[in-house]
């Protein structure tokens, strides 16, 4: 028997290629896919639309914050405070979209250090009421666990 991908020989009884480290795949027999990867594509693709909401806000923020304010008769002290905190809060927002698109590519594409970026992005996403509390709590449940770390080491590896 040899490997489907490097054609490297395989011994009877082998999971992975000794040489490439891909899954073997026996022709007629169904891989078992486990928990993590039934979810990760949603997962990604979740965190693709939750940033692309985030995007659309933090640019009405920043466009607000930068010509609705200038043009309102506002005393100048309330006008500067109101204009840098639609700023603020867009530029976070901006961040956030950012690093949300850049989760949920990571996370499609199955590379390494995308588990660890989902789940600080999901920390910081739950105070985010409602649609950042409920992908917060989804991603914890789905690559939290000790067996969703080995189980994504070894699809980040094969990917």
């Amino acid at each position: 028997m040899f490997c489907n991908y490097c054609g490297a020989k395989l011994e009877a009884g082998q999971i992975f290629c000794p040489s490439c480290g891909k899954p073997v795949v026996m022709v007629g027999v169904p891989t078992v896919e486990g928990r993590l990867a039934r979810h990760l594509r949603l997962l990604g693709a979740l965190w693709i639309v939750l940033s692309i909401f985030r995007l659309v806000s933090a640019g009405a923020l920043l466009i607000v914050g930068h010509t609705l304010f200038r043009s309102v008769r506002i005393t100048p002290p309330a006008e500067n405070f109101l204009s840098a905190m639609m700023s603020l809060i867009g530029g976070f927002l901006l961040v956030l979209a950012v690093a949300g698109f850049v989760t949920g590519w990571a996370l499609l594409e199955r590379l390494l250090w995308a588990r660890i970026l989902a789940l600080i992005l999901a920390f910081v996403s739950l105070p985010a009421i409602p649609f950042g509390t409920l992908l917060g709590i989804y991603t914890l449940w789905v690559l939290l666990p000790a067996e969703a770390e080995e189980e994504y080491r070894r699809m980040a590896r094969l990917a």
